[in-house]
C-alpha cells in the first residue's frame, strides 16, 4: 500500500510536481512519425504530461513541438498555416519555428524588433523509431538520445502503434512486471491452437498439465495455485516468483539462477524496466522483442505506444496478424486512439467464452490486462486500500524507485540516468558457469553489450 501522499506524489506528472519534472528529464515519445507524414504536413493535437501542445514537421522536415496558444492573445495554434519553416497563427500572423523562435510579426510596426523578445513554448524533437520524441525539461539538462537499438534498424524491422487508456500511468504500469497474474488472467480452459503468437506459455490451457488431488478448486484454480516462490508454471522451468532484483543505473534488472543437472549454473539476466515508463512485457511472435511505453495524457488517461522489434525483418504475416489479428494489438475505433472494446463498453466481455474457454472472457491479451487496470479504485488506484503480497515484490520495488526519485526532484536533485543512454540497450542474456556467479556475471555482461556490432554491422559501420 501506499499512504496518500506518497501516492499523490508517484502518480501526478503535471507540470511543475516533482514526478512530472522526472518524466521531463527523460525523452518520452509523443506521437508517431506517421501521423506527421510530410513537410508542411497539417499540425497534429498532442497532449501530455497535462500540457496542450502542437506538433508539426516544417518544410525541411524537422519536427517542432509548441505551446498549443500563441503568445499574443492565446488564439490556437492548431489552426496555423505550416508553411515557409514554420507555424503561422492565422489571427494575426504570428510565425514562429521549430525552436520556438518568432520569425516574424507583422501586425505592428514594432514587429520586426519585438520580435525577437517573443518566443512560443517548444520542446526540443527527435524522429527516430517511427516515433517522434520529446525532451520537454530544462534545457541546461537536456540528455543525449536514450540508444535504444531497435531505433537504429531499419523500418522493416519494427512495428509500432499506439491507443488510449483511461487510467494514470502507474497503475497501467505495473502490470507488466506482475509476476502472478498471467497464469490466471491470460489463461484458458480449453487446448488453444499453438501457433507462434498464442502459444502455450501465452494462453496456457489450465487442464494441460495434472491438476494437484488437493486442490480445493481445480477449475478456477487448477495447476495455478503459488505454493512456493519457486513454483513455476507448468511446464515452464524458471518462470517462478524467484528472480532477483537488482538495480543498474535507472534500469531493473531481472536476476535468476538455477543449477543444471550436470551440476552446472544457468544464469539469466535483462531490464524489465526503464525509469520512468519503459518496460519489455508483452506477447510477440518467436524472435521478436516487445516494448510498452505508457506516456501519461494527464493523470488520469495515458497513450500506450506498442512497439514489436526483430533482429530479421517483420514477414508480411507477422505485419497481418500485429495490425489485423485482434489478439495482441486492439482494434480502434476509426478515426481514434480508442480501443473498440473498452471501459464503457466493458471491453465486450464474453460471458459464454469465460464459462466455457477463456478465463477472462476478453479475446485481445493486453485488453485483458487492461480490464482489470482502468478502474481500480477510479482511474487513479486508491493504493491506501490495497493489501499486497509476496508476489507483488516487483511492484513494491518499482513504487520505491519512483518515490525515490521524486523526493530528490522535490530536494532540487535532478536524476542521473538520462545522461546513461547506453544502459538503455540493456537486453536479456544468458550464460552457463561453474559457479552461479560466474554464469551471473557472465549473462550481465552480455546483456549490458551493445548488439548491433555484432548482429547488423552494416548500421555500425554506418553510425
Amino acid at each position: 500500500m501506499l499512504a496518500p501522499e506518497d501516492n499523490e506524489l508517484v502518480t501526478n506528472t503535471n507540470r511543475g510536481t516533482p514526478m512530472g519534472d522526472v518524466f521531463r528529464h527523460y525523452w518520452l515519445p509523443v506521437a508517431l512519425s506517421e501521423e506527421l507524414p510530410g513537410p508542411d504536413c497539417e499540425p497534429l493535437r498532442v497532449r501530455i504530461l497535462g500540457e496542450d501542445l502542437i506538433a508539426f514537421r516544417d518544410t525541411n522536415g524537422d519536427v517542432g513541438l509548441v505551446d498549443a496558444f500563441c503568445p499574443h492573445r492565446g488564439a490556437p495554434m492548431f489552426f496555423g498555416r505550416n508553411e515557409e519553416e514554420g507555424l503561422r497563427c492565422i489571427y494575426h500572423g504570428w510565425k514562429f519555428d521549430v525552436t520556438g523562435a518568432c520569425t516574424d510579426l507583422p501586425n505592428a510596426p514594432e514587429g520586426e524588433t519585438y520580435k525577437d523578445k517573443v518566443k512560443i513554448r517548444a520542446y526540443p524533437c527527435e524522429d527516430k523509431g517511427d516515433l517522434i520524441w520529446a525532451y520537454m525539461g530544462p534545457a541546461e539538462h537536456k540528455p543525449p538520445f536514450p540508444e535504444f537499438e531497435w531505433t537504429k534498424l531499419p523500418k522493416s524491422h519494427r512495428y509500432v502503434t499506439k491507443f488510449i487508456e483511461q487510467c494514470n500511468y502507474l497503475q497501467a504500469m505495473e502490470g507488466d512486471y506482475d509476476p502472478s497474474h498471467a497464469r490466471f488472467l491470460h489463461s484458458t480452459l480449453q487446448p488453444v491452437a499453438v501457433d507462434e503468437l498464442r502459444g502455450a506459455g501465452s494462453q496456457q490451457n489450465i487442464f494441460a498439465f495434472p491438476v494437484p488431488d488437493d486442490e480445493r478448486f481445480p477449475r478456477a484454480v487448477g495447476n495455478r495455485r503459488i505454493r512456493a516462490k519457486e513454483d513455476s508454471l507448468p511446464g515452464q522451468r524458471g518462470q517462478g516468483l524467484n528472480a532477483k532484483l537488482e538495480d543498474y543505473e535507472h534500469s531493473m534488472l531481472s536476476v535468476s539462477v538455477q543449477e543444471t543437472p550436470d551440476g552446472k549454473y544457468a544464469a539469466s539476466v535483462g531490464a524489465t524496466w526503464w525509469m520512468p515508463i519503459f518496460c519489455t512485457a508483452g506477447i510477440a511472435f518467436n524472435g521478436h522483442y516487445s516494448s510498452n511505453m505508457r506516456i501519461p495524457i494527464d493523470n488520469e488517461s495515458l497513450m500506450f505506444y506498442r512497439l514489436r522489434w526483430s533482429w530479421d525483418p517483420i514477414t508480411e504475416d507477422q505485419l497481418a496478424e500485429y495490425k489485423n489479428g485482434g489478439f495482441s494489438h486492439p482494434e480502434v475505433i476509426p478515426g481514434t486512439w480508442m480501443p473498440k472494446a473498452n471501459l464503457q463498453n466493458d471491453y465486450l466481455i464474453d460471458r459464454l467464452s469465460q464459462k466455457t474457454f477463456s478465463y477472462s472472457g476478453i479475446k485481445t491479451f493486453p485488453l485483458q490486462d487492461i480490464a482489470l487496470i482502468e478502474a481500480q479504485w477510479g482511474p487513479i488506484a486508491k493504493r491506501e486500500y490495497e493489501h499486497l503480497v509476496s508476489s507483488d515484490y516487483m511492484i513494491i520495488h518499482v513504487r520505491q524507485r519512483l518515490l525515490k526519485a521524486a523526493k530528490e526532484m522535490q530536494e532540487g536533485k535532478a536524476p542521473e540516468g538520462p545522461f546513461h543512454p547506453e544502459v538503455f540497450r540493456i537486453h536479456r542474456e544468458n550464460a552457463i558457469a561453474n559457479t552461479a556467479e560466474e554464469a551471473v556475471q557472465q549473462a550481465r555482461s552480455k546483456a549490458l553489450a551493445a548488439q548491433i556490432p555484432e548482429r547488423m554491422p552494416e548500421i555500425a559501420v554506418g553510425g
